[in-house]
């Protein structure tokens, strides 16, 4: 199990995410294999803002997955936080999650049930906080949705809902940001409103920040790009 001590303690002068080796490969049309990644190696440092970009099928939303411990890989190592990902059992690495990864979607994935207020408040709430309304009231307010407090998601615009879900990422301070295309369902205005948002947030709390996309004004952003082809990694 997750020793939340350990992650917590650890220094902050080692990178925030290491990746040694990182392979997966499955099985093919006739039993051939099929490699979608392929030996990806990396770092990533406290605070960075790092693009993820590739063409289609070249592994880029694979690698998140990894990332996040949301799949295994046939072999290699994801590090979090000094923390091995993979030597965890499931209820380990969904700890880690809680503790040190958000997510910010291109499908946005909130609970339809709940109101903007309570989706932001769950991870809060999931890490024990106390003040977990009030919490969740300030970081929407930060994003600008103070008077949505109430409104479910089917009452919500997709930028607004995409606020939500970048509200909840950040709410609970975690070391690391992964975003899956996160404008892709937006208009182009819309769009850029929730990049200067993400980067904001980047910019002042010190999360270190992931995304992958296809967008390479987007991409031009960030501090810097991990490039990956069939499954390789071939830039940065």
């Amino acid at each position: 199990m997750l020793n939340r001590t350990a992650i917590e303690s650890s220094s902050t002068l080692a990178p925030v995410v290491e990746v040694s080796q990182l392979s997966r490969t499955v099985a093919a049309d006739g039993g051939a294999a099929l490699h979608i990644l392929e030996d990806v190696s990396f770092s990533i440092r406290a605070g960075e803002a790092v693009a993820i970009v590739g063409a289609s099928g070249s592994g880029k939303s694979t690698l998140l997955g990894l990332l996040a411990g949301l799949d295994t890989p046939s072999s290699g190592t994801v590090r979090i936080r000094g923390q091995d990902l993979f030597a965890l059992d499931e209820d380990g690495r969904a700890a880690l999650r809680g503790a040190s990864v958000g997510f910010v979607f291109q499908s946005f994935q909130l609970l339809p049930a709940l109101t903007a207020l309570e989706n932001v408040m769950l991870p809060l709430e999931l890490a024990g906080r106390h003040d977990a309304r009030q919490e969740a009231e300030a970081w929407l307010g930060r994003v600008g949705l103070s008077a949505r407090l109430g409104h479910y998601p089917r009452q919500l615009s997709g930028g607004e809902q995409q606020r939500v879900a970048v509200a909840r990422a950040f709410a609970p301070r975690p070391a690391l940001v992964l975003a899956d295309e996160p404008t892709g369902n937006l208009d182009v205005a819309t769009g850029e409103a929730v990049i200067e948002l993400m980067f904001s947030l980047n910019a002042e709390s010190g999360t270190t920040l992931m995304l992958v996309t296809h967008d390479t004004a987007l991409a031009a952003r960030c501090g810097r790009s991990l490039r990956l082809s069939a499954g390789r990694l071939v830039t940065g």
